[in-house]
C-alpha cells in the first residue's frame, strides 16, 4: 500500500491527510475556477474557512495531529496555485524542522513545476498532484482563460502554449526526481471528453503513475455547462486506463481539508472552531 489517501484506495480510508490553506494566489485563470465566493459548506477545490501565515503551520498541524493521529500526509493545495505563493515553501519548511517524518504532497496547474522542482526536491515532496486538462491548444485556450508567466500576461493561444509546455517539462522533471505523480483531469464534456486518452498516453510518456479524471463543477466561464454523466465519467475512464490506472474515490477536496478522506471531513469543523477560540 502507498501511504497516501489520494494515490491508494486502501490508503484512502485508513490514512488521513491535512491541507494547509497557505497558498492564496493563483497564476492561471482556469474557466471552470471561481474563487470569490468560498463557502464553508462547499466541498470542492479552492476553497478554504482562512488563510493561515506560514509561521501558524506548525501548531496547525500539532493541532490536527492530537486530534487524528492517523494523519501521515500534509499537503498543501491552495487556495491558489501552491507553486505561485513562496508561503507554500516557508510552511512546508517549518513543518519540515517540527515533524519530520510526516510526508509532503503539493498539488499544482504544473505552470511553475519544472522552475520550483529542486525547492519541492530539497523539502522532501515525496507525492505531486499535476491537473492537466488537454491535449491540445485549441482546447487549452479553452480552459485557460489567462496565463501570468515570466511576467506577462498570456492569453489564447499563447497562454495554451506555455502551460502545456510547461505541464509536460515539469512531469518529465517529476519524474525523473523520483517523485510519484498523480493526474488530474476535470472532465468537461464537448471540450475536451474526446482528447481524454490522448492526456492519458502523452502524461504516461512523462513518468506520471497514476490519473484521476474529475466531473465538472459548473463554475465561472463553464458555470452554464453540464458536468459529465455517470455513462460518460466511466467511459472516459475506460480511454485513459489504456495509458494510466485510475484513481477511483477523489473527494475534491478543500484546500483546508482534514483527516482521512473515506470518513468524511469532521475534523476540519474541529480545527475551524479550535483557530477561532
Amino acid at each position: 500500500m502507498i501511504r497516501h489517501p489520494c494515490f491508494d484506495e486502501t490508503a484512502h480510508r485508513t490514512v488521513g491527510r491535512l491541507h494547509l490553506p497557505v497558498a492564496p494566489r493563483c497564476n492561471v485563470q482556469c474557466a471552470y475556477c471561481d474563487r470569490r465566493y468560498p463557502c464553508v459548506s462547499e466541498n470542492r477545490p479552492g476553497t478554504a474557512r482562512r488563510v493561515i501565515p506560514p509561521e501558524e503551520a506548525p501548531d496547525y498541524v500539532e493541532m490536527a495531529l492530537t486530534l487524528e493521529p492517523r494523519i501521515e500526509v500534509i499537503g498543501v493545495a491552495g487556495p491558489g496555485d501552491p507553486l505561485a505563493n513562496e508561503e507554500t515553501f516557508r510552511a512546508l519548511s517549518r513543518v519540515r524542522e517540527a515533524f519530520p517524518r510526516l510526508k509532503f504532497c503539493v498539488s499544482t496547474n504544473g505552470l511553475l513545476l519544472k522552475e520550483k522542482l529542486p525547492d519541492l526536491v530539497s523539502l522532501g515532496v515525496q507525492f505531486l498532484t499535476v491537473t492537466v486538462n488537454a491535449a491540445t491548444l485549441e482546447t487549452a485556450s479553452k480552459f485557460y482563460l489567462w496565463v501570468r508567466y515570466q511576467g506577462k500576461k498570456l492569453t489564447g493561444k499563447e497562454a495554451a502554449e506555455a502551460i502545456l509546455s510547461c505541464q509536460m517539462e515539469g512531469l518529465r522533471e517529476a519524474a525523473k526526481a523520483g517523485i510519484r505523480i498523480k493526474v488530474n483531469t476535470v472532465l468537461v464534456p464537448g471540450i475536451n471528453d474526446a482528447e481524454v486518452g490522448e492526456i492519458a498516453r502523452r502524461v504516461w510518456e512523462t513518468g506520471a503513475h497514476l490519473m484521476n479524471i474529475i466531473p465538472l463543477i459548473p463554475l465561472g466561464r463553464f458555470r452554464d455547462r453540464r458536468p459529465p454523466t455517470e455513462a460518460e465519467l466511466r467511459w472516459a475512464r475506460r480511454l485513459a486506463s489504456r495509458f494510466m490506472p485510475q484513481f477511483l474515490s477523489c473527494r475534491r477536496c478543500r484546500a483546508d481539508a482534514a483527516g482521512v478522506p473515506g470518513e468524511g471531513d469532521s475534523l476540519q469543523t474541529i480545527l475551524w472552531a479550535a483557530a477561532i477560540s
